[in-house]
């Protein structure tokens, strides 16, 4: 794939994860007044993302290669660029019709970035691009605590979404800098539509009547739940509550086809069923009220029984894809921007369909919603008689069986094949790093790339997502954490015959490297999204493709066998997501002050990779990072 997240395809050198801000540190809300049309005011007030010179990105792509690829490759790389960029070539071309791009749109990269980062990608969004989130276990194992702690997160989702709809939500900071809010504009209300070759979003949030409803899912049957009394106020939890029980009473049994699987498909294959699926008239208003609602609720039924040290690794297994049919992976739709899970053994989190938005406004959302279940409840209910929720139909015809029966089987296929760990690592958290006054996202990257080398000896193309929130309409651009740097260090930190000294002085080499390619990277002049956008730009202008993106240097750099993320979080979470190439892995990380969180994903049915190996390997290069700097006096600056 990808992109951060997206697993989106590599061929266009995306990432997965999930756009990520560093140092996510310096992010600070500042309070809002509200102000009519202060959304638009502060969006129009944020500068146009810029078009990097040709020449930099050139030289910083090959310089991005060289840990990377073999040197008779470079050299040729260095031949097919001389090339592109001599004067009066094709590359100044291209630059000059990004730069007109530039200058009449309100972001030249971002139509582009969501058409093919996400809706022209095919594979199935579940596992392949859409992120799921564990939330820490809460505390209760039935289902009425389930129903309880549903109702108080369906209210904290609405608290959330009132400060969207009033225009009070607290613009976000870095380095002083405000930054894009227009993602968190984009996550409710909206819905992936499938189609036979390519997809679309709506939003109907934008609409004349915003949805009123959420959509509530129990044992693979679909509800519409309307959320708000007649005078607009939302229902309070009591209410809630009554509402969510009529809804497990009257969807007791199990036995129903769960149509929620189809979105489990490959997109084409999707977008097929989806036009038979809709042909029928009580199918199609079906689809269109989830569509329509505001987030679906999945209340999950059981799943298998686990020790408590593989419990968090069912979890996330539970939250990126439910499962298998057998288990949770129908009750979902994962077409739908958010979804909310809870599971009646405490288990509970999120997952979302990445083409509206990265990781940070979900987890801000999420971080507001943990909050709030937390409070008490302080107002009362009103003792009116509530709606009975509404039950969705769909005609089940012989065909959309069928369609039922191979999402089944390939769901299947695809969960016995992820394999997901999730560990805690317990030594320490940022406290160390900032003690050495190193970046904490820096000193995990540099470990990681420590922990590839030593399970395979040599550094791969590696994938972390950088926010471009600085500017308007920004979404991500990708950190390249094996660096020149990086490399040097690793090959260094187990030879025998090198001193303490000089691993430390090439460790912080490397972790500053890191930080100064993630600042080049958000202030819009890394290399990935320019060199995209040159591809795209020939495309545009129906001029044959360059050369050098047919180069199989440009293919390695793109093979992200690390797709990586930094997803900080208040809450005490973590985001997990799949490889994005069949040989390699996805690592999301969430630091906090005395511990990490560390979702590692890799396929089964590769023999090269091994989730449980490299979490282990992940661990073992950060203690050992940490004994060389313990023991090795660095000289007072």
């Amino acid at each position: 794939m990808w992109g951060i997240c997206s697993r989106t395809m590599v061929k266009v050198g995306m990432a997965k994860p999930c756009g990520i801000m560093k140092p996510c540190h310096l992010v600070k809300p500042v309070s809002a007044t509200r102000v009519s049309g202060r959304y638009l005011t502060h969006q129009k007030g944020l500068p146009t993302l810029p078009v990097p010179p040709l020449q930099q990105t050139c030289e910083r792509y090959i310089s991005a290669l060289e840990p990377i690829v073999e040197v008779d490759e470079l050299k040729h790389t260095k031949e097919l660029l001389d090339d592109f960029q001599k004067a009066g070539g094709v590359g100044e071309r291209l630059q000059r019709g990004l730069e007109k791009r530039a200058g009449i749109t309100n972001n030249w990269l971002s139509e582009w970035w969501v058409q093919v980062a996400y809706l022209t990608y095919r594979l199935p969004v579940v596992v392949h691009s859409s992120p799921g989130l564990v939330l820490p276990r809460m505390n209760f194992r039935d289902k009425q605590g389930q129903i309880r702690f549903a109702a108080k997160l369906i209210s904290g989702v609405l608290d959330f979404k009132a400060m969207i709809d009033n225009e009070t939500l607290p613009v976000e900071y870095l380095g002083g800098k405000p930054l894009c809010m227009n993602q968190y504009y984009e996550v409710l209300s909206s819905c992936r539509i499938p189609g036979p070759k390519k997809d679309s979003v709506v939003n109907h949030a934008k609409s004349p009547r915003p949805p009123k409803h959420i959509t509530v899912v129990h044992n693979f049957q679909f509800f519409v739940l309307d959320v708000y009394n007649s005078d607009g106020t939302p229902l309070t939890s009591d209410q809630l509550c009554v509402q969510l029980e009529r809804i497990c009473s009257s969807s007791l049994q199990n036995n129903m086809e769960p149509v929620g699987i189809l979105t489990t498909l490959h997109r084409d294959s999707w977008g097929k069923a989806y036009l038979n699926l809709i042909k029928d008239t009580t199918n199609k208003q079906s689809v269109s009220a989830i569509q329509r609602s505001i987030f679906t609720l999945c209340l999950d039924g059981a799943m298998p029984r686990v020790s408590d040290e593989t419990r968090r690794s069912t979890a996330a297994v539970q939250m990126l894809h439910g499962g298998g049919s057998q288990w949770n992976s129908g009750n979902r739709w994962f077409d739908k921007t958010l979804q909310f899970i809870v599971g009646e053994d405490g288990t509970c989190g999120a997952n979302y369909e990445h083409a509206p938005a990265e990781g940070p406004p979900i987890v801000a959302l999420i971080d507001h919603v943990v909050e709030y279940t937390r409070k008490p409840e302080t107002s009362r209910s009103p003792m009116v008689p509530l709606p009975m929720p509404q039950k969705l139909h769909f005609n089940i015809t012989p065909e959309i069986k069928k369609n039922i029966e191979e999402a089944k089987q390939e769901m299947n296929i695809l969960a016995d094949d992820l394999d997901m760990r999730v560990t805690v690592f317990g030594h320490f958290g940022k406290d160390v790093p900032k003690s050495h006054k190193m970046s904490p996202d820096a000193f995990i990257q540099i470990a990681l790339q420590l922990a590839y080398y030593r399970m395979y000896q040599h550094s791969c193309a590696t994938y972390e997502s950088a926010s471009l929130r600085m500017y308007r309409l920004g979404r991500t651009d990708t950190i390249r954490s094996a660096s020149s740097a990086s490399a040097a260090f690793i090959k260094a930190f187990d030879d025998p015959n090198k001193q303490n000294t000089e691993k430390v002085d090439l460790m912080v080499k490397a972790v500053t490297a890191h930080r100064s390619y993630t600042n080049m990277a958000i202030s819009g002049q890394a290399i990935d999204r320019h060199l995209l956008g040159l591809k795209l730009q020939a495309v545009e202008e129906k001029l044959s493709v360059p050369e050098i993106f047919s180069d199989p240097a440009y293919a390695k750099a793109l093979h992200y066998k690390l797709s990586t993320s930094q997803v900080p979080s208040k809450a005490d979470c973590v985001m997990c997501f799949g490889p994005v190439v069949s040989n390699g892995y996805g690592v999301c990380y969430n630091p906090m002050n005395n511990h990490i969180n560390f979702a590692v994903s890799s396929f089964n049915n590769c023999k090269e990779t091994n989730a449980a190996q490299l979490a282990q390997a992940v661990e073992g290069a950060l203690l050992d990072m940490r004994t060389l700097l313990d023991q090795t006096p660095r000289a007072k600056l």
